[in-house]
């Protein structure tokens, strides 16, 4: 079983140095490298997507050496356990992250938002994925540390079986068992019913036209939210959603919660840049999907089966990482054509 060592014990100021990190890189991003509203490249989203996916693995090296505090046996073990749980957790909350590129070009296509907004939209989407990814894992580590039922013996072995995991590993099996198969392509969906439209018209009238990278303007004496507020919106509720999955799947790779904060925050801040560089070419992983399937069925079974047979993290991250290369090169040998069709 896990060993239960709080980071704050360990190396206080590795919180600190994370949070300043993040916010160091978010000022820069927006008001540096992205204070003027623009188109971004594949050369800049190449890099951005390097950056970001370099700091991530570092930070992965940071989680090892914080934890193997002695360098003995059981400093090691635990310090790749962590190492482990971060990996995996950070892989799964990336593949639904391009999982969900599908949604977000839907929704840019639908609004007609122009390319050189994108960014903008992008960037505050992600600021409310770090408020809601903060309440959605410490307040879910904290109800299923509340939700263990008494130890009782079942086969002949003593077990403690979690209420709230049970469930989850339920509800991953059939999400899996019901993605399989791809995507609905979304076409005919109306966005401007979705919750998040709806809440911003709730409160302003919209203008039908945008005003350049601004939220509000002023028609006719009148102030108005324009259309990027309500595409903002759109992708805040659409992250909640996708959130429903990707959160209950990595409860199942680590009941840490810097360790699945950190993982999840790396992983959602590198998207922009993901999606400006896999947009035009989100054909090629067309079934990642069934990749997807596969992970989230098998989260779901490890969940279930916890009270019994402990699935290793190392384990865990080499079946997430198999499935996800296997479904990547099984996508790139054959692309959806229907898909690039659409693209072009």
């Amino acid at each position: 079983m896990e060993k239960h060592q709080s980071i704050l014990d360990l190396h206080p100021g590795l919180v600190w140095g994370f949070g300043i990190t993040v916010v160091i890189m978010l000022l820069l991003d927006l008001g540096i490298f992205n204070k003027k509203s623009h188109e971004v490249s594949s050369k800049e989203a190449t890099i951005w997507s390097v950056v970001w996916i370099s700091l991530s693995m570092i930070f992965s090296g940071v989680v090892y050496w914080a934890f193997n505090t002695d360098g003995s046996p059981e400093s090691h073990s635990l310090a790749i356990e962590k190492f482990t749980q971060y990996q995996a957790a950070y892989w799964i909350e990336k593949a639904l992250s391009v999982d969900n590129l599908f949604v977000f070009i839907l929704v840019f296509g639908f609004f007609k938002v122009p390319k050189y907004l994108h960014h903008k939209v992008l960037f505050w989407g992600i600021i409310g994925a770090l408020i809601f990814r903060a309440i959605f894992i410490f307040a879910g580590i904290g109800i299923i540390n509340l939700t263990y039922l008494p130890e009782m013996e079942i086969f002949g072995n003593p077990v403690k079986i979690n209420v709230v995991m049970t469930l989850f590993g339920l509800f991953l099996v059939y999400a899996g068992i019901k993605s399989w198969g791809g995507h609905d392509d979304g076409d005919d969906e109306d966005y401007n019913d979705s919750a998040g439209a709806k809440l911003v018209k709730s409160f302003w009238k919209v203008s039908s036209t945008y005003d350049g990278d601004k939220f509000f303007t002023v028609q006719n004496g009148i102030k108005m939210a324009t259309p990027l507020l309500v595409v903002v919106a759109v992708i805040e509720f659409t992250d909640v959603l996708f959130a429903v999955d990707s959160i209950p799947a990595i409860f199942a790779i680590s009941n840490d919660p810097f360790i699945l904060y950190t993982s999840n925050i790396f992983a959602i801040l590198g998207l922009r840049s993901l999606y400006f560089l896999l947009a035009n070419f989100i054909y090629m992983f067309s079934k990642l999907s069934y990749g997807l399937a596969i992970i989230l069925s098998f989260i779901g079974v490890k969940m279930l089966i916890a009270p019994w047979i402990h699935i290793p993290s190392p384990v865990s991250l080499g079946i997430v990482g198999g499935v996800l290369v296997v479904s990547v090169l099984v996508s790139l040998l054959f692309p959806d054509k229907k898909i690039k069709k659409k693209l072009e």
